[in-house]
């Protein structure tokens, strides 16, 4: 079984981008409602359109910041909606 990956993504306006993946799909996602309702100090600079903008594509993922201080499980950005880890 391959492991699905994240192979572009480009900003679509507000907080969305549309995310292509190895299967050839792709999705819009809207990363306003997360970042709206769940405020964190390590990712609210990225409620800025010019933080948010700012992403890229490393290891198959999307992924935010030097540290990958924002990231989202590749499964939540496939279904086209993230949402807070659950511990």
């Amino acid at each position: 079984m391959r492991t699905l990956t994240v192979t572009e993504a480009e900003y679509v306006g507000e907080h969305r981008l549309r995310i292509h993946f190895s299967d050839g799909t792709s999705q819009v996602v809207d990363f306003g409602p997360f970042l709206l309702n769940y405020p964190h100090p390590q990712h609210n600079k990225y409620r800025r359109l010019a933080n948010f903008k700012r992403f890229k594509i490393e290891r198959g993922n999307v992924v935010w910041g030097k540290d990958w201080d924002f990231i989202f499980p590749v499964a939540q950005l496939y279904q086209g909606y993230v949402a807070p880890a659950v511990y």
